[in-house]
């Protein structure tokens, strides 16, 4: 799954790669996101600034309620669940990122393994979004089994990657058609292994459902 990527390109570079409108998009943003933070993501025609991470609201040994955690990931099976139904059927988005990393190696020992697509300084992953009181509006990235494709090697899920062309199709389609979409990458991948320790906020967190 994952709780890292990279989006490397401005507001405005978005914004003309997907057609969309800028206006909404004055936020600041790392280059690196993390669950919880904040991200880009396109919907509704324009860019827009959103935490990432649905709000899952956790009890204590009390019954206590504690700080939500964000649940950042979001099965392409699950998608008819209570939880994603009522975002998958209306609020659709894309996810405009420039790759994303998963953990590899020994336990305590992890690294930052990198995908992307060779040559293409933007592309965009699937997303489903809500507004919530916790954090404003917030998305989730959706994902879906690694077999077949080049980053089956990293990681038993990936991210759902969408052609332009499949773009307008994810926002508007009907549910039904849209889930065709939630596959794997068949086109290469670049995979970059690196030294950089895994040091991820988000390691506890329950960042997949």
């Amino acid at each position: 799954m994952c709780n890292l990527y990279r989006m490397t390109r401005a507001a405005g570079e978005v914004a003309a790669w997907f057609a969309a409108d800028q206006s909404a998009a004055a936020a600041n943003f790392a280059a690196e996101v993390y669950p919880g933070y904040t991200g880009l993501v396109v919907a509704s025609g324009a860019v827009r600034a959103m935490t990432w991470g649905f709000p899952l609201v956790l009890k204590g040994r009390q019954g206590q309620p504690l700080k939500p955690k964000p649940v950042n990931n979001a099965r392409a099976d699950k998608l008819s669940s209570f939880f994603w139904r009522p975002s998958f059927a209306a609020r659709r988005c894309l996810i405009p990122l420039t790759g994303w990393a998963e953990a590899q190696g020994a336990k305590g020992r992890m690294t930052r393994t990198w995908l992307s697509l060779p040559d293409a300084p933007l592309f965009a992953a699937a997303g489903v979004w809500q507004a919530c009181d916790a954090w404003g509006d917030c998305y989730a990235m959706v994902m879906t089994d690694s077999a077949g494709s080049d980053a089956a090697g990293v990681h038993e899920r990936m991210p759902v990657l969408l052609a332009p062309h499949d773009h307008a199709r994810w926002l508007s389609a009907p549910p039904d058609d849209a889930l065709t979409l939630c596959r794997p990458w068949t086109g290469t991948l670049r995979i970059d292994r690196t030294d950089v320790p895994w040091a991820n906020p988000a390691a506890r967190q329950p960042g997949l459902i």
